[in-house]
């Protein structure tokens, strides 16, 4: 992911950051995946699945906290590596709190299973967001492991559709709502699905945030879209 060092014991501890990290996003992604199928089928073991996986996300966030805190301190990285392994420990807690968002969205399925209201609720929009959301972070980590700053800031023009995505359905499941008032309990279940799909494309977001932020040395976390595009090309 960097250039070359003196030292190649540091870039092969780089390079085991970087594979670690690559790693965890797999989890997180086969997590995202098996929630999308537990939604789609409605399927309770599916659910569950999702929610046994968030043990080993966890571990992950740890073991590469300590890993890089370690590199940090033993190398003392300056500019470009320093901001790498930055970026990288960012990468990881967005990771993390992208798998707590999956896990959410599992433990509703199972409500929404187990309030036998499921067919009678919209769910196909939910769909459509989740396989969104899954690919933008798939594209996130590529882009990061590249450093891919153009792939980066189409990650960063996609998240809008995820947004759109979720205003069009809290209409619509509002106008459910207001027809049968006895769906409430089950469709707050699914307006928070919908909720925490968005942020799993936030946090795919900030993981190419910080793609740019690595490769360009600017932070554009809190930047507009025209600026970021600017710096970018």
């Amino acid at each position: 992911m960097s250039g070359k060092h003196i030292s190649s014991q540091f870039d092969s501890e780089l390079n085991a950051i970087s594979t670690r990290v690559m790693e965890m996003g797999g989890v997180v992604e086969l997590q995202l995946r098996t929630a999308i199928s537990a939604l789609s089928e409605m399927d309770i073991d599916a659910a569950n699945n999702v929610i046994e996986l968030e043990a080993e996300v966890n571990n992950f966030e740890l073991e590469l906290d300590h890993d890089i805190s370690s590199i940090i301190g033993r190398r003392q990285p300056t500019a470009r590596d320093l901001r790498l392994l930055m970026a990288m420990s960012r990468t990881t807690g967005n990771l993390e709190r992208a798998g707590d968002e999956v896990t959410k969205m599992a433990r509703m399925v199972q409500s929404i299973i187990q309030s036998g209201e499921a067919r009678s609720l919209p769910t196909s929009e939910l769909r459509s967001a989740s396989e969104l959301a899954s690919g933008l972070l798939r594209k996130s980590l590529d882009a990061i492991a590249r450093l891919d700053i153009h792939m980066a800031l189409s990650i960063i023009k996609e998240d809008d559709l995820i947004d759109q995505e979720y205003n069009g359905f809290l209409r619509k499941l509002m106008t459910y709502i207001m027809e049968d008032p006895r769906t409430i309990s089950a469709s707050l279940n699914l307006l928070f699905l919908a909720k925490a799909i968005e942020r799993v494309g936030d946090h795919a977001k900030n993981i190419a945030e910080s793609t740019i932020y690595v490769v360009k040395g600017e932070d554009v976390r809190h930047s507009s879209l025209e600026s970021v595009e600017s710096l970018v090309k």
